[in-house]
């Protein structure tokens, strides 16, 4: 690592390091996935999802991109090394 410099990025983590602590984030990654999925322009909410909140099925059989939706969760499973309480609400989403 010392002929690259300091480690800055790690497989999508952000890593800051000061003299008294290390900081990993994956903010850049969060960004860019908004961005990916079209939702840059959403509002950010204190709590993921209410684990009151109950989902239904689309019984109108709306067609839906299966790929998308796929790619969708792969990412923000992903997300879950960085950010442990948003485990609830990727679950939930998946399971629909």
């Amino acid at each position: 690592m010392s002929m690259m410099g300091e480690l800055n990025f790690f497989l999508g983590l952000q890593i800051k390091q000061t003299t008294n602590d290390t900081i990993i984030h994956q903010q850049k990654y969060i960004k860019e996935l908004l961005k990916k999925f079209g939702m840059d322009s959403s509002k950010p909410i204190d709590t993921p999802i209410s684990p009151s909140t109950k989902l239904v099925v689309d019984d109108e059989n709306s067609p839906i991109e299966e790929k998308i939706c796929r790619g969708t969760i792969r990412s923000l499973l992903y997300l879950t090394a960085s950010r442990p309480d948003i485990i609830f609400s990727i679950g939930l989403y998946a399971h629909f």
